[in-house]
């Protein structure tokens, strides 16, 4: 048996995405074993992440200075603005360096199962940003679930009243994937996605 606080430290960490408590009792025991170099490293990030860590008042971000990173770059087109769903959407698509526009966080998606309305999340910070001027495009890059086109949908509908062009990522067929293990589900959207060859 550990300590209790090798065991909060445990429990801590089997919270976190993609670990159990099993993993996070080999992750705890890793950085027991190297505590004055790993643990202590471990620690001040956190303790420097949690001392600055801010919301960007402009589109959502979680970055250490208001604005973000993003919002605050001279070399982004301010004329596209992509806007997901939440934070993790936003990095993922910004990681792959594809998108020189602009970004806005909802934080969330429209579920009437889980009471988010459009209230909850932030669409009128959407439309003042885009009321504002400036902005051609608007990428609507929700996750390929119900909900998330049902919250793509409403927002496009709020946005039609605007001179932008709105426009939405493709959906269907992945890179390198085989049809007999997609489900049905993708494979439809990849048959209403199709276009001429060549």
């Amino acid at each position: 048996m550990a300590s209790q606080e090798i065991e909060a430290l445990s429990a801590a960490l089997s919270r976190l995405p993609g670990l159990g408590p099993r993993s996070a009792r080999r992750a705890v025991l890793w950085l027991v074993k190297r505590r004055e170099t790993s643990l202590v490293q471990l620690l001040d990030a956190l303790t420097a992440v949690r001392e600055t860590l801010v919301e960007c008042s402009i589109c959502g971000n979680i970055d250490t200075r208001d604005p973000c990173g993003i919002c605050s770059d001279p070399r982004r087109d301010a004329r596209q603005l992509c806007v997901v769903e939440d934070v993790a959407d936003l990095w993922a698509l910004d990681r792959a360096r594809l998108f020189t526009g602009k970004y806005h966080v909802l934080g969330g998606r429209l579920s009437a199962l889980d009471g988010v309305r459009p209230e909850d999340l932030t669409i009128d910070r959407l439309l003042a940003r885009v009321e504002a001027g400036g902005i051609d495009e608007v990428v609507l890059a929700m996750n390929a679930t119900l909900e998330g086109q049902t919250t793509a949908h409403y927002v496009a509908e709020r946005l039609e009243g605007f001179p932008v062009r709105i426009t939405q990522l493709a959906h269907g067929l992945p890179v390198g994937g085989e049809l007999d293990y997609l489900d049905e589900g993708t494979l439809a959207q990849a048959l209403r996605a199709r276009r001429p060859v060549g």
